[in-house]
């Protein structure tokens, strides 16, 4: 059983590689949004500091996509990845 109070933030592609983890467990508060839970990891600094806006991320939550302002709950399992392109 989870944290009642606690989230799930996985990472994928590029961003698994370069930060050397895939998934976090965070505490969440009320009211937070995934723009926010971006700006907290980016203030780690280091290869943290790449999820601070300037390259772009794209957001799911409960592997829905989702924008930076959607708002998170206990339990929710959001996940950051770099945009994909083909060819």
């Amino acid at each position: 059983m989870g944290n009642e109070n606690t989230l799930t933030v996985r990472f994928f592609a590029r961003l698994r590689e370069e930060l050397a983890t895939d998934s976090l467990t965070l505490p969440v508060r009320p009211d937070t949004s995934a723009g926010q839970v971006l700006s907290e990891l980016a203030a780690k600094g280091g290869p943290w500091a790449q999820l601070d806006g300037r390259q772009p991320v794209m957001i799911a939550v409960n592997q829905a996509m989702a924008k930076p302002e959607t708002r998170l709950k206990a339990g929710d399992e959001v996940a950051f990845f770099p945009p994909v392109t083909g060819g």
